[in-house]
């Protein structure tokens, strides 16, 4: 398997931008609940342990921002707010799973 190794400042994206977008502590446990689709704020919320409600809206709009995660409010009483993956977003879920295999492998 011929793999290519990452280089120091390779291209025009490099691994410190690439962590701006889904190095937040957060970002890899909210696309991980969003890969099996479509969810509410606090259905995001009450899989993820341990994060706070500002920290998840912090993250959620910062993916966003990115083009990670739509963001779709109806206009209810009280607001509807649902969050799904973008086309960019579920190009991650492989990188994810791979990232949660190792895990296990090494971290347990």
């Amino acid at each position: 398997m011929d793999e290519k190794k990452i280089k120091k400042n390779e291209g025009p994206c490099s691994l410190i931008e690439i962590l701006k977008v889904i190095g937040g502590k957060w970002s890899i446990s909210i696309i991980y609940v969003l890969i099996s689709g479509t969810k509410r704020f606090s259905e995001i919320e009450r899989s993820i342990p341990n994060i706070n409600t500002r920290m998840l809206a912090k993250e959620l709009k910062n993916l966003a921002d990115h083009e990670i995660v739509i963001r779709k409010v109806y206009a209810t009483v009280p607001p509807t707010v649902e969050y799904n993956l973008t086309t960019k977003g579920k190009k991650l879920e492989p990188v994810i799973n791979e990232i949660y295999k190792w895990g296990l492998e090494y971290v347990y």
